[in-house]
């Protein structure tokens, strides 16, 4: 059965406002997270992703005044990720409004969580965030925004996340996030050979011709971006315009 394709801005935030950088650093401010993600919904977004960045590092968990701030202004799915590390925070943040939660760091200091949530909340609430990047000829998984290379071969964690639970995947590549140079296609393509679930694709969107590719090269049903929709060089509603005349999407 063919599924629709979709088209998620993701809202990086630190210290209650968006920001964005390139490979993880150089971050810049981008506006206030709320507005945004009204202003995302109103124009059309399938869904939304909202990752509190520093959550992890500073060893907090995710604020909850800004998911319930945008609970209250949109009526599309949103994920939210940062700092979730056991199955209260997860439910605090259910409730404040978020449809589906994301873990990362926490998932590999403690793989179990992946399935004490899925046994709580269900796998569609479990998103597995996995943060990779190229080392030599393979891909590595990375934790704590990027900072820490696990050494975790990539597939072999992703094939495990799956059978703990998670019910969809948000795959970062580190080496194209922000760099607007491509979706890295390899990946993807090896990826959609090893697990059926739901993938969002996110790092190295830059134009429309590179979410064409992303979803007529591979099986990925999610293209993430965050600097081209923040500070305005593609318009959602024009991107799937485009896209609706070769892809299946939502107008």
């Amino acid at each position: 059965m063919q599924v629709y394709k979709r088209i998620i801005p993701c809202l990086d935030i630190q210290n209650g406002r968006t920001v964005k950088g390139v490979n993880f650093e150089a971050i810049r401010d981008a506006g206030d997270p709320v507005e945004l993600a009204r202003f995302y919904a109103a124009q059309g977004a399938d869904e939304l992703v909202l990752l509190d960045i520093s959550a992890t590092n500073e060893k907090r968990s995710t604020f909850v005044p800004v998911v319930k701030a945008v609970a209250e202004q949109v009526n599309i799915p949103f994920t939210v990720g940062g700092g979730i590390s056991s199955v209260e925070n997860a439910r605090t943040l259910l409730r404040s409004g978020a449809d589906k939660i994301a873990v990362n760091s926490s998932a590999v200091k403690r793989p179990e969580l992946i399935t004490e949530l899925a046994d709580q909340f269900g796998k569609q609430c479990v998103v597995a965030a996995v943060d990779i990047r190229k080392v030599n000829s393979g891909w590595t998984v990375h934790t704590h925004g990027g900072k820490n290379d696990t050494g975790i071969e990539a597939f072999e964690w992703i094939m495990k996340v799956v059978s703990l639970g998670a019910g969809e995947l948000l795959i970062t590549s580190m080496d194209g996030d922000g760099t607007k140079d491509g979706f890295a296609l390899d990946f993807y393509q090896k990826l959609q050979e090893l697990v059926s679930i739901p993938v969002i694709a996110s790092g190295g969107a830059g134009t429309v011709a590179h979410f064409e590719e992303l979803f007529t090269q591979t099986n990925v049903t999610g293209g993430l971006a965050a600097s081209i929709f923040h500070f305005g060089e593609i318009a959602i509603p024009e991107l799937k315009n485009e896209l609706s005349k070769t892809i299946r999407i939502r107008n």
